[in-house]
């Protein structure tokens, strides 16, 4: 089910000067939501931007009732978004897309399989709210994140302390040097599933890596979605095995495999 609501903002984090977290609340429980969806915001306040902005649901804390929101403000409609204060109102439409695949457990040993999250960039959003419910299942994921130095990674702590973290940057400020698809524990380790967010380029270079080592890939697509409901059509992509199908209602989330041929 869809809901369209004015949610409470209940606390802004500025990370630094392109990054804010914007946490979201309600006088009534939170719906469910999954990891991959996205909400579509209305953006108030800036008379040059029309449409909704989708943002990736970046986690969701039940027992709090809260929504969080990673937002990175590259115009000015995310910029309007990062003037919002405690107290005022952002309406929301939302939960929207589909999610990642859950890890499953074996039916023998009853252990989780071993799930890898990699990200790039904002693209670690959606990452961290699959993480912690891969946590709260048992499991113990394992996040590869990527950026160009130490200063654009984002939410490290967080992340630490739902799995195991993993970094690499472009300049070799933190972590190794290089992008996720070079770092040493794709060579050390093997996994069952693979879950990605980012930059395109990443994501089809960690798909390609995923088709090699025989292992299912998702990527969260970050096609522009002005309505989240499939009417405007601006979300159109082109896949191996349907034709064009609109990201925002058959995904955000989708098998690498349907989207790229490696």
């Amino acid at each position: 089910m869809k809901y369209c609501k004015d949610l409470t903002v209940k606390s802004v984090h500025h990370i630094n000067e392109k990054y804010v977290l914007i946490i979201l609340t309600d006088d009534e429980q939170l719906p469910d939501m999954m990891p991959g969806q996205f909400v579509e915001v209305r953006v108030d306040g800036d008379p040059n931007t029309f449409l909704r902005r989708p943002i990736s649901i970046n986690d969701v804390d039940t027992d709090r009732n809260e929504l969080h929101l990673l937002v990175a403000m590259v115009g000015s409609g995310t910029r309007q978004l990062g003037k919002l204060v405690e107290g005022m109102k952002l309406n929301v439409m939302f939960p929207l897309g589909n999610g990642f695949t859950l890890p499953t457990p074996d039916p023998h040993t009853g252990l989780l399989s071993r799930h890898l999250l990699v990200g790039g960039g904002v693209g670690v959003a959606p990452l961290l709210f699959l993480g912690r419910r891969i946590k709260e299942m048992g499991g113990e994921p394992t996040f590869l994140l990527g950026a160009r130095s130490a200063a654009d990674l984002l939410l490290i702590d967080r992340f630490e302390e739902v799995g195991r973290v993993f970094i690499t940057t472009e300049d070799g400020s933190k972590g190794e040097k290089g992008f996720v698809t070079n770092h040493s524990i794709l060579n050390r380790e093997t996994f069952d599933l693979i879950s990605t967010c980012g930059p395109a380029p990443m994501m089809k270079a960690v798909s390609a890596y995923a088709e090699k080592a025989k292992v299912t890939c998702e990527v969260s697509l970050e096609n522009k979605m002005a309505c989240g409901l499939g009417a405007c059509l601006c979300c159109v992509e082109k896949t191996t095995d349907k034709g064009n199908i609109c990201i925002c209602t058959e995904g955000p989330v989708i098998n690498s495999k349907r989207i790229w041929q490696n």
